[in-house]
């Protein structure tokens, strides 16, 4: 058994320290692994020190799970910069191309486990108002800049993103390759907002953006 971490160490690091903790047993194991003992293992403290810190395990469920989307989300919006074309491009093939399995199980596991967790229920709900409201940002750019064609952008949002929380859940057993969901995405995709076929996450166009040439 590892030994207890018996440091005194500032209340601020010992938060963070616990946080941490919490979010590598979530990646690793779920969601549903974000038990007082579990953390504190991970953490090698004792389980009474989580408890300390961490008074309502919901609560610490809760923020575990916020703040692995959140940081998933912030890294799209830095990636999807440019035109909206592009932004699309690199949301679709970002989200969907495979290597964010532990993501989206956290993602599955919360929409069960907030059934009966509503702090953790409060936490999805606002992180897919998030989500949404990036992806309208980034459609209604697209609208009025004249490279996109879309009458709701709002719809069209919940739409893309019920479409990718589809096929990455379907994804945990394997339904598809990865390429496969890219493109069966991507083609709905460009049906949605006006784009040609093969206008976002072709084949070609990844060649160009790794900057090879085609």
């Amino acid at each position: 058994m590892p030994s207890t971490d018996r440091r005194r160490l500032p209340a601020a690091e010992r938060r963070a320290q616990i946080a941490g903790a919490a979010r590598a047993v979530a990646l690793r194991d779920g969601l549903a692994a974000v038990t007082l003992r579990g953390v504190a293992a991970e953490a090698a403290v004792a389980p009474a020190l989580v408890a300390h810190y961490s008074p309502s395990m919901e609560a610490l469920v809760a923020e575990t799970f916020a703040g692995i989307v959140a940081a998933e989300l912030d890294e799209v919006r830095y990636l999807a910069g440019g035109d909206a074309p592009d932004a699309l491009d690199a949301l679709l093939r970002t989200l969907l191309g495979g290597g964010r399995e532990d993501v989206t199980a956290v993602w599955v596991e919360a929409w069960a486990l907030g059934r009966r967790n509503a702090e953790l229920a409060a936490a999805v709900r606002d992180q897919m108002d998030a989500w949404h409201v990036a992806l309208v940002e980034l459609l209604a750019r697209g609208a009025a800049d004249g490279s996109l064609t879309v009458a709701d952008p709002d719809a069209v949002a919940w739409h893309v993103l019920g479409m990718i929380d589809g096929l990455n859940a379907q994804a945990l057993v394997r339904w598809r390759q990865d390429d496969a969901r890219v493109a069966l995405a991507a083609r709905a995709v460009e049906a949605m907002v006006g784009l040609p076929r093969g206008a976002v996450a072709a084949p070609e166009r990844a060649t160009v953006d790794a900057g090879e040439t085609p």
